[in-house]
């Protein structure tokens, strides 16, 4: 029984899987004894009535299981808020509440009490989750077996089982699209929420066409901006400044390495180049970050004393720099997918009719595979306006406006980042201006998508 009460939750999984697929074998077999005991043929594959039965069996106690681990500990919780309320009578809400974390934290073995009342409880906390842990696992694998029967004994050689496992994939499909639109929309609707709680607190004229971006409110009167100055002209511009910086080079680098790899590499140089560039995208930005901080900013520095600029310790020519040597995987690996995915007979009529090979990429395979190209630049480029340490290690954290590039300045997401970590309320102006940040990004990108993917699909060249 212990051994039961202890088993983990993906081993209660394994186990729904076993007897599953149990029922998918059995569902086979049965339909074809039932179609041989009349003396007909199944309507479809005996595959697709074990499939049905594997389905439907396996999924709907899948999410039974889900729901008894999200709303069973709530339910134990608020049996023993109601039992130690019972006990103690005149203790209010609050004060239960502080009881039963003791009690919590005492069975989770966090601490330690000589209280034997709270030990009581904890020892039955710890019980009532065992029992719940058993019936968990026991109601699940029923549940997963009855609706298997259930499934396999109305199973007939003249119902189409290739219908209903189709019906049962379609609904998995839309469920999987409508919760990513209802979670995208939860995350608007939040954030646009906390940004008119910000907008109630200053004005959203003074915000957007701000030039200056002060958020920390000053202890003077006398200071610039005494209530705070959050302007966002200054944030945005040094956004679009790094990432114009990081697409400058790494659109260039990132298009024509894939158009070198899918047009004219041999395959051995292929298959050691394209690895290699793909290396870039699995190292973590904090080594980019190390990188611009410790090599490229002081090299950049060196650069320009010699040749007479003021290149800061932190510029945005730095950030921008290794922010594109980073993205340039993105690119290269999209776009050389996308090339290899334009028709080869597009090719081939290219070079009968006297075309070049480099006239067949430019006249011909680029024109094709444009929106996806484009697509593939819009990811790069939403990569770039979401990057943070890069521009925190090397750009620096203050606000300027400026497009100079040798200069210090900051981005949307680094003030975001910024304004949120720390011990200020979130009622507090400073805090909720993170908000009216990300708002403002929010629909600065979907502007900055809605206009590429038009311009893409007005140039794009159909073939058919």
């Amino acid at each position: 029984m212990v051994l039961l009460f202890s088993l983990p939750l993906s081993f209660v999984f394994i186990i729904l899987l076993c007897v599953s697929l149990f029922f998918y074998y059995y569902s086979k077999r049965t339909i074809v004894e039932k179609a041989s005991s009349i003396g007909k043929k199944a309507k479809t594959l005996p595959v697709y009535y074990g499939q049905n039965a594997f389905l439907w069996s396996f999924f709907p106690a899948c999410i039974f299981l889900v729901f008894l681990t999200v709303s069973g500990p709530n339910y134990i919780d608020q049996i023993f808020f109601s039992k130690i309320q019972e006990l103690n009578p005149k203790f209010n809400s609050s004060f239960v509440d502080l009881i039963l974390s003791k009690v919590i934290n005492v069975a989770n073995g966090k601490i330690e009490t000589d209280d034997q009342k709270i030990i009581v409880l904890a020892n039955e906390y710890l019980s009532a989750f065992e029992k719940f842990y058993f019936y968990r696992a026991l109601g699940t694998v029923l549940c997963c077996a009855l609706l298997g029967l259930i499934v396999t004994a109305r199973q007939k050689p003249s119902i189409n089982a290739r219908d209903q496992v189709q019906f049962f994939m379609v609904s998995i499909f839309f469920i999987s699209a409508l919760l990513a639109i209802l979670t995208t929309a939860a995350i608007i609707f939040s954030l646009f929420f906390e940004s008119l709680r910000f907008f109630n607190l200053y004005n959203v004229f003074d915000f957007i066409f701000g030039l200056h971006w002060s958020p920390n409110v000053a202890i003077r009167t006398d200071q610039v901006a005494s209530e705070g100055s959050f302007g966002m002209i200054p944030v945005l511009l040094g956004t679009l400044l790094i990432s114009f910086i990081a697409m400058c080079v790494a659109i260039p680098i990132g298009l024509y390495s894939a158009i070198y790899l899918a047009e004219f590499a041999p395959s051995k140089v292929r298959d050691y180049i394209k690895p290699t560039l793909e290396i870039l995208a699995g190292i973590p930005t904090v080594v980019y970050g190390y990188f611009a901080a410790l090599t490229a900013a002081p090299f950049l520095r060196d650069i320009g004393a010699y040749v007479g600029l003021d290149v800061s310790s932190e510029s945005a020519l730095a950030a921008g720099l290794v922010m594109g040597i980073m993205i340039i995987p993105f690119i290269s690996s999209l776009s050389d997918d996308v090339i290899r995915a334009v028709p080869q007979s597009l090719r081939d009529g290219s070079m009968g009719l006297g075309a070049t090979k480099a006239e067949t990429v430019y006249r011909v395979i680029i024109p094709a595979a444009f929106p996806g190209l484009v697509g593939s630049i819009l990811l790069a480029v939403s990569r770039a306006i979401g990057e943070t340490m890069i521009v925190v290690m090397a750009a620096g954290l203050s606000a300027k406006l400026t497009v100079n590039p040798l200069e210090s300045v900051t981005t949307v997401t680094v003030q975001i980042v910024s304004l949120l970590t720390g011990d200020t309320e979130f009622d507090n102006i400073k805090t909720l201006s993170a908000f009216g940040l990300g708002i403002s990004l929010f629909f600065f990108t979907l502007i900055l998508n809605i206009i590429a993917l038009t311009v893409s699909r007005r140039l794009a060249e159909n073939y058919d």
